[in-house]
């Protein structure tokens, strides 16, 4: 074995996609794929137990905690670099990835060389993001989103709760036109297209009251 190889574990939930990154990274010189996780929960346990150099991370990994957990985790721990490999570039997605430690952002469309380049900097520390990703977070530096306001923030208390927007119409005594028109207003500032998604960015960015 090649002491210099850099040591990765694989974590997405399809096994299918870790069969095609097992055997595109295993015909990769100096990369060396040392363990798969089909779950956040098992990357966490595998990275402290293998302690390899990168953990190649998807975001949406079904049951148990996401990507971004288990990248939280790791970082932390200090276990390995986690780079992050997925579909999702939204704006919600790479804010919590980044937040949560991860050392690189990279998109699945993106070209082997650029995955392996990717994944040799992640060894290293250094950073490496998708041009999409990198446009997008160069993009929120330069216009940076308003903040939510007061009776944003009581909407967005009332989502979290699980609460239909008849149901926060009538507990904030507002008509249902307007918790649809601060609910649009609301998924624009956090980056998101889904109640799901306003929730998750509201409890990383500690929003809710």
């Amino acid at each position: 074995m090649n002491t210099a190889a850099v040591r990765i574990l694989l974590c997405d939930d399809h096994a299918v996609v870790r069969a095609g990154l097992l055997a595109l990274l295993g015909g990769e010189p100096g990369i060396e794929v040392v363990g798969e996780a089909g779950s956040g929960e098992e990357a966490v346990t595998l990275a402290a137990r293998l302690t390899p150099d990168v953990v190649l991370m998807d975001l949406q990994l079904g049951q148990g905690i996401d990507g971004v957990e288990a990248t939280r985790r790791i970082a932390t721990a200090r276990t390995a670099h986690v780079l992050v490999l997925t579909t999702y570039d939204t704006d919600a997605d790479i804010t919590r990835a980044i937040e949560a430690g991860a050392t690189g952002y990279l998109l699945k469309a993106e070209r082997p060389e650029e995955l392996f380049a990717a994944i040799r900097a992640a060894a290293q520390g250094r950073t490496t993001l998708s041009p999409p990703v990198a446009d997008r977070v160069m993009a929120r530096m330069r216009h940076p989103r308003p903040a939510l306001t007061e009776r944003e923030l009581d909407i967005l208390g009332q989502l979290s709760g699980g609460l239909g927007n008849r149901d926060i119409a009538r507990a904030l005594f507002i008509s249902e036109a307007t918790v649809k028109t601060h609910l649009g207003r609301i998924y624009e500032k956090l980056g998101v297209e889904t109640r799901a998604g306003a929730v998750a960015v509201a409890k990383e960015q500690r929003l809710l009251r």
